[in-house]
């Protein structure tokens, strides 16, 4: 007893001892705040913003920046090559045939920011959208019913994936591609000797990617929501954190970046309204994309997935389920894939054996890398898969017009995933240096 109460009487004495230091206040240095020093110089207004902007540029911290510069040189070149490249007729078109490719990168990012891999998707989406065929044409269901039939076999599968990681323990890189072998027979098993399902034109499912929304005021209107969406929400962010006593963006950084995101939305409403009007597929992406983000940024879950991406053990430790988490990751993943599987059948108005094949695969990871998503887990965002696909169809979009060969666009599309992860692994190496991770 008395080893036990020593200790105690130690602990007792040490505020006394730090109070008979002249010059200091005892509770207030006891208490003193670790402020993150990004957010002091957020509190100095645009020029602090500058300033934390460089210091996280210098430290490896690039955020979307690469991405979007490439974006602009590969627009600029192929604007340079061909003038029809930006024309309203091919942005628009741009703008649903990244739909289906996006949708599954979205799935990707929640995988990746596990640090994990699925290789199956590409499988998961060709088998969806041929039990959607299925369903709606041979068994004549109600196609918005086989629809929901094809995204629940998505998440069945996708869970059954997560199973095999999370609680067997077999590596996500063995499950998938098992998956992705399996899934590929039953995709073939499932289509029949004639391997291809036809939609009807004028059904629901061709209607996903067919329908345009020819009224100005849809593109306008739907822009408008977007900017006053973003000002809402970062103006009610800089609320809840002056009520929580944490530093706050500056007006002007806010401003800049509403001013900006305005440009950019108006922008693309105008040129859509220049050939058929707004794309409901392209407005479906966006609203998949943002409440991806949502669920990702502003829930419970949403931190769950990026503590045990950035650190298992210390999840673990923390009380995260850690196998819950990882197989409702895998769900998600497949659910997206069956998504995209849905829309790419809806693109061409069938089902066919070279749905989900290998290359859609690569594209949707390589969108998911090349907008930003870290290969090592815990870093990235659902805008990365907008970005990334939007850069990846773009090369597709570009040397189609300039009549070069398929060979040629994965050669570009491989050199510029490789710059991706090496600037990834480049910055991750900065940021550790700096003691950022």
């Amino acid at each position: 007893m008395s080893q036990t109460s020593q200790p105690r009487r130690d602990t007792a004495g040490a505020p006394q001892d730090t109070a008979a230091a002249p010059g200091v206040a005892p509770a207030v240095a006891a208490k003193a705040p670790q402020i993150d020093p990004r957010l002091v110089v957020r509190e100095r207004g645009l020029r602090g913003w500058a300033e934390e902007t460089r210091r996280r540029v210098t430290s490896g911290e690039l955020g979307s920046i690469p991405v979007i510069i490439g974006l602009i040189v590969i627009w600029a070149v192929f604007q340079g090559l061909n003038d029809r490249f930006l024309s309203a007729q091919n942005l628009s078109n741009l703008s649903v045939d990244i739909v289906s490719t996006g949708l599954i990168a979205v799935g990707i990012v929640w995988v990746l920011l596990l640090g994990e891999i699925d290789l199956s998707a590409g499988s998961v989406s060709g088998v969806c959208a041929a039990v959607l065929a299925v369903l709606s044409v041979n068994q004549g269901v109600n196609p918005v019913l086989a629809v929901i039939a094809a995204m629940a076999v998505g998440g069945v599968l996708g869970l059954v994936h997560g199973f095999f990681f999370a609680r067997i323990g077999v590596p996500a890189f063995v499950v998938t591609l098992a998956g992705m072998l399996g899934w590929n027979g039953l995709q073939l098993s499932v289509l029949g000797p004639n391997g291809s399902i036809n939609f009807p034109y004028d059904g629901f499912v061709g209607s996903l990617t067919a329908t345009y929304f020819e009224y100005q005021i849809a593109a306008y209107g739907l822009a408008i929501v977007v900017i006053a969406g973003y000002l809402g929400l970062s103006l009610l962010g800089n609320r809840r954190r002056a009520a929580a006593g944490i530093p706050t963006r500056s007006t002007e950084e806010i401003a800049i970046r509403t001013g900006v995101l305005a440009v950019l939305v108006l922008a693309a409403a105008w040129l859509l309204n220049q050939y058929m009007g707004l794309p409901l597929a392209l407005v479906i992406f966006i609203a998949v994309v943002v409440g991806m983000e949502f669920v990702l940024r502003r829930t419970t879950f949403g931190r769950q997935v990026f503590a045990v991406g950035g650190n298992v053990e210390a999840a673990r430790r923390a009380g995260i389920p850690v196998a819950r988490v990882r197989m409702t990751v895998f769900a998600i993943s497949g659910t997206m894939a069956a998504l995209g599987g849905v829309f790419a059948a809806s693109r061409i108005f069938s089902a066919s054996q070279a749905t989900g094949s290998s290359t859609v695969l690569m594209n949707a990871i390589a969108a998911a890398v090349i907008g930003g998503t870290s290969l090592f887990g815990g870093r990235g965002s659902m805008y990365s898969a907008l970005i990334g696909v939007l850069v990846i169809q773009s090369i597709a979009s570009g040397m189609a017009l300039q009549g070069i060969s398929n060979s040629v666009q994965f050669m570009v599309t491989g050199a510029v995933l490789l710059a991706a992860v090496v600037i990834d692994s480049v910055s991750r190496r900065n940021q550790r240096s700096s003691g950022r991770v």
